[in-house]
């Protein structure tokens, strides 16, 4: 932790309590039933935050957090394809018991041209034909 910088600690704290909240309605939940969950607000993020004792996070943390992840979708969607379509997901095997398989995809090999396959501009090809 000492080597993250404040952002970054302000970034994950935020995290942890939205994941918090998130899965605060566990115990709501149903067999057959939807997921049932706490509310993900600004403000539900700050209390939670303050009562962990991460009192210095910069205010804007909860609010951006909030409005992007307020619907439970969107954090199930995050948690079960983290990365997203952005670069740089991480190691799927890492993320989880090593159950995630990791499939990659296979690349058209491209041959190289050899210098035997180049065009000669200059006729120097014994074709037999003048240009």
């Amino acid at each position: 932790m000492n080597s993250l910088s404040k952002d970054q600690k302000d970034e994950l704290a935020t995290s942890m309590a939205v994941l918090a909240l998130y899965d605060g309605g566990a115990c709501l939940r149903r067999e057959n039933t939807p997921r049932a969950s706490a509310e993900i607000s600004s403000e539900q993020i700050k209390v939670l935050l303050e009562a962990t004792g991460n009192t210095k996070v910069e205010a804007f943390y909860p609010i951006i957090f909030a409005n992007f992840l307020s619907n439970p979708e969107k954090v199930a969607e995050l948690i079960s394809n983290p990365g997203g379509s952005g670069g740089g997901g991480g190691d799927g095997a890492a993320a989880g018991d090593g159950a995630a398989e990791v499939i990659e995809e296979e690349e058209p090999e491209e041959e190289e041209a050899g210098p035997g396959d180049a065009v000669d501009m200059f006729g120097g090809d014994d074709a037999g034909g003048d240009y």
